[in-house]
């Protein structure tokens, strides 16, 4: 279930073609300093996640050849039901860092038997309720009783984005 460039080219087309809208805007409105500009601005945030990059795939390409298909699949796969939509979200929870990491890492679950349900699940605990932005963010900004009142009313929120997101996609791949 990893993106191949057959299902990754419209991304890539769509993305391309907004980058070129920008550039003939930058051009018109400042020349070619000003497309030098947004290169050179561009180079350096992309200098900058570089090692973020690098890791997250790295790691994620570890944990493909690690993790055997068969605990993938029984912890999260398709056929995992409630317990599948748990992990991910304790998974999702737990997990620091940023979208360079999980990304990569929730590809690998997927080509390891994941199901599209726990990796929403992860994906939605991990916006939710990541664990170190409450920590970090939230409680110390916040303070507790908003921090507890939101993060209660969160915790049904990635378990049932999860079991919607298989639902959907099981309808996407066999319509009725």
């Amino acid at each position: 279930m990893m993106p191949t460039v057959q299902t990754m080219w419209k991304s890539w087309l769509i993305v391309g073609t907004l980058v070129l809208i920008c550039a003939v805007i930058a051009l018109r409105t400042g020349g070619v300093p000003r497309i030098n500009q947004a290169l050179a601005s561009g180079g350096g945030l992309f200098l900058s996640v570089l090692p973020n990059l690098i890791l997250g795939f790295l790691f994620a390409g570890f944990l493909h050849v690690l993790l055997p298909t068969e605990l993938v699949s029984a912890w999260m796969g398709h056929e995992s039901g409630l317990k599948g939509l748990l992990v991910g979200t304790l998974a999702g929870i737990f997990t620091p860092g940023g979208p360079f990491t999980h990304f990569p890492i929730l590809a690998s679950f997927l080509s390891r038997g994941a199901g599209v349900g726990p990796v929403c699940a992860y994906i939605s605990a991990w916006s939710l309720l990541g664990l170190h932005r409450i920590v970090v963010w939230e409680l110390p900004l916040l303070g507790p009783q908003i921090a507890l009142a939101r993060i209660l009313s969160s915790l049904a929120i990635p378990p049932l984005i999860g079991w919607l997101s298989a639902w959907l996609y099981s309808l996407f791949r066999h319509p009725v």
